[in-house]
């Protein structure tokens, strides 16, 4: 028991004074997967963006992760390979603000400065609180959608508006290596899980255009279908599908990260752990 008691203090020891912090920032550029973009893992029009990152080493295997990210999605039916997207001409943006925390685990061990343990790819798993906000262009303007109503919400019967404030689970995986001195860098991808249907704007099928059209104005009827051709019975789209009910949308961030390490070297026993 005592052998024990002294294996445990002396890993606690070597785990309090392996702590550290890193500040630094994050650029790339990010993307999403959704009924508009259902399978393409490869912006067709990335934008920078980026954000500030905050780490801190409880050792040299485990991490925690703190980030504030914004950057802007897109996607296009036009650039769609399929016959029917193309025919629903639908588009947005949307500009996303993350606040997330995630734990990283090391494959290897690594530290900042550490010439003994300069790199290693990590896995990461969090939790992120995100602001949304999509956008369609009509007549070179751009129109903020949830207020609108596209597939009815709002309209007794339909529901409410979604919210614009949701949760996400961030996760993915990227590579540390040491830079120079006390500045590192990583190279990291990472999707989020989310748990709504309308980072994109579309989810259900058409409401009637009469019924949006009085209830929630003529613009929300002229956004929410915008194909070319009709392929309901009647010519008319009302109760076709409009988007995938059954599949949440995620997005995905992904860049490089450069931080500066703060505190003193690891102090580590080379006899019991080398």
């Amino acid at each position: 028991m005592k052998s024990l008691i002294s294996i445990l203090f002396i890993i606690l020891f070597v785990s309090v004074k392996s702590q550290y912090h890193e500040i630094g920032f994050m650029a790339g550029t990010s993307y999403y997967i959704g009924d508009i973009n259902p399978q393409f893992h490869i912006p067709v029009d990335p934008n920078l963006g980026g954000g500030l990152i905050y780490r801190y080493n409880f050792n040299d295997r485990v991490a925690f992760k703190g980030s504030i990210l914004y950057n802007r999605i897109y996607a296009s039916d036009e650039d769609s390979r399929d016959t029917w997207q193309e025919n629903r001409n639908l588009h947005f943006r949307n500009d996303i603000f993350e606040f997330s925390g995630q734990v990283e685990v090391n494959f290897l061990t690594y530290e900042v400065g550490d010439r003994n343990r300069p790199s290693s790819p990590y896995l990461f798993v969090g939790l992120a609180l995100f602001r949304h906000n999509p956008e369609a262009e009509i007549d070179g303007r751009w129109i903020d959608l949830q207020p609108l109503g596209t597939e009815g919400q709002g309209i007794e019967g339909f529901g409410n508006r979604y919210p614009l404030t949701q949760i996400s689970i961030p996760f993915g995986v990227g590579f540390k290596f040491n830079i120079s001195g006390n500045f590192a860098g990583s190279i990291e991808w990472g999707m989020r899980r989310t748990f709504t249907d309308y980072l994109d704007d579309v989810s259900t099928v058409y409401v009637d255009q009469g019924i949006l059209t009085e209830e929630n104005g003529p613009l929300t009827a002229e956004l929410s279908d915008r194909s070319f051709v009709a392929t309901g019975p009647d010519g008319i789209n009302t109760g076709m599908q409009r988007g995938e009910t059954n599949r949440e949308d995620w997005y995905v961030f992904t860049g490089l990260i450069l931080t500066y390490k703060l505190g003193q070297p690891r102090v580590k026993c080379p006899t019991a752990f080398d």
